[in-house]
């Protein structure tokens, strides 16, 4: 192991030890865990090192320092370390940046490597922070534009460059430009074949146009280029199960849920693995398919996360297991202690949209679960152009596009049953080869006709 970078650790041109960053590829010490391992033990009080490990720690969002006193002692040491050396202006303002996420201060946390990134654009540890914060934020037009910014900057012979175009691929189409998305991923997976990130943003741009069977040949054609990407693989296979639901392959889809989503969701443990869980079962739970005894064992893995609250999007999705599993205590729980920590949020952006945007989604969907379709209507409508705001991608919220349309559609009220009609006809237009769309519109029709 060379001796650790005392300056400057994350310019890509200069440090090539931090390749361990690589989404897709594993570096000789054993990958991220290796690596970060190595940095410590060759200098446990190395400033950098403990932003990369703290700071992955907590962009996790697998556990809070409000409750987690391992991690909460692992901001409080790297703030002391870096207060007890001479350390580099980049330096401080990485731990100043983990420091601010950890106290759920998203928009300032970003402000802060932006800042990084404005003097070395080819620092890839605050630009994939930033682009990771922008997207718990549903902060789509800066997670595309942080990374445009600087990809003047980057030469096609530094290492991981071929990952920034998966990077901007992203942001390109969570903003629309699903053509120009395709081709940066393309010119991505062209440079690294198995880049796990492109590959996941082709799914997307195939499951926003609803081009299913080009999305499912795609997935079958690359398999083996992402399945052993230990952070994506699963995310992967959760879009592959999307387009199997589209085609009321049922079936398919749970196969993918059992040997797939919920096996590497309870290894792992990553949050991103467990609300793809979640997710994908109440998207068939919605689609008439029965997966009650799937949410008691789902339950066991994020029953232990009811009191995080670390983002709006996990909660949600926590909830969904909790309803799912009729399990009200625990529900009722997670609501409560949204309530309460809304009460003094604090610097906590989250906890903050918890008032306006997370408590009323989460009692819509209670609302929704206990049959008062009108009631979760009523709560949700006004919300529909404010969800981005709880993170996630465009697929993935889209999961409560579906609900308020089968609220709307399940409704007693007239008025909303025009709605669910209208909110189909709009669905269609932005995406109109869906055959789930086709399906929602038969509902519509044949429930009120």
């Amino acid at each position: 192991m060379p001796e650790p970078p005392q300056l400057a650790p994350l310019d890509v041109e200069e440090q090539r030890p931090f390749m361990a960053f690589s989404p897709c590829h594993e570096w000789h010490v054993g990958g991220i865990e290796g690596c970060i391992s190595a940095i410590q033990t060759a200098d446990p009080n190395f400033v950098m090192g403990h932003v990369i490990s703290t700071g992955l720690d907590l962009v996790a969002t697998t556990s809070s320092p409000r409750l987690d006193e391992r991690l909460a002692s692992a901001v409080k040491r790297t703030v002391e370390l870096a207060n007890s050396q001479d350390i580099s202006p980049r330096e401080k303002l990485h731990v100043k940046a983990v420091e601010l996420f950890s106290h759920g201060n998203y928009p300032k946390a970003c402000e802060v490597w932006e800042e990084i990134l404005l003097d070395h654009p080819t620092d890839m540890l605050a630009l994939k922070f930033a682009h990771d914060t922008y997207f718990y934020m549903g902060a789509q037009l800066p997670m595309r534009d942080s990374v445009a910014r600087v990809l003047p900057h980057w030469k096609p012979h530094m290492p991981l460059f071929s990952y920034l175009k998966g990077q901007y691929s992203f942001g390109l189409l969570e903003t629309r430009f699903y053509d120009q998305a395709l081709k940066v991923a393309m010119e991505g997976l062209t440079l690294t074949p198995d880049d796990a990130w492109s590959i996941h943003s082709v799914a997307h741009v195939y499951e926003m146009k609803a081009e299913v069977d080009k999305g499912l040949n795609f997935m079958e054609s690359r398999e083996k280029d992402w399945q052993g990407s230990d952070m994506l693989a699963s995310h992967n296979y959760w879009h592959w199960a999307l387009y199997f639901i589209e085609r009321e392959q049922y079936e398919a889809a749970l196969q993918i849920y059992d040997s797939q989503v919920f096996k590497r969701s309870k290894a792992s443990g990553a949050m991103l693995d467990i609300v793809d869980a979640c997710s994908m079962l109440c998207r068939l739970e919605m689609e008439g398919v029965c997966v009650k005894d799937r949410w008691r064992e789902l339950l066991q893995i994020t029953q232990p996360h009811t009191d995080d609250h670390v983002t709006l999007f996990n909660d949600l999705h926590f909830l969904m297991v909790s309803l799912g599993a009729n399990e009200t205590g625990a529900s009722q729980r997670l609501l409560e202690g949204l309530q309460e920590l809304a009460k003094e949020p604090g610097d906590n952006q989250q906890h903050h949209l918890a008032r306006t945007v997370g408590i009323p989604m989460c009692q819509a969907m209670m609302e929704y679960n206990q049959g008062n379709y009108s009631q979760a209507v009523a709560l949700l409508y006004p919300l529909r152009y404010r969800m981005v705001d709880i993170g996630g991608s465009d697929a993935q919220r889209d999961l409560f596009n579906q609900l308020l349309i089968h609220a709307a559609i399940k409704s007693e009220n007239k008025q909303h049953q025009k709605l669910g009609r209208c909110l189909v006809v709009e669905r269609d237009a932005v995406r109109p080869n869906s055959p789930l769309t086709h399906r929602l519109m038969q509902k519509a029709l044949a429930l009120h006709d």
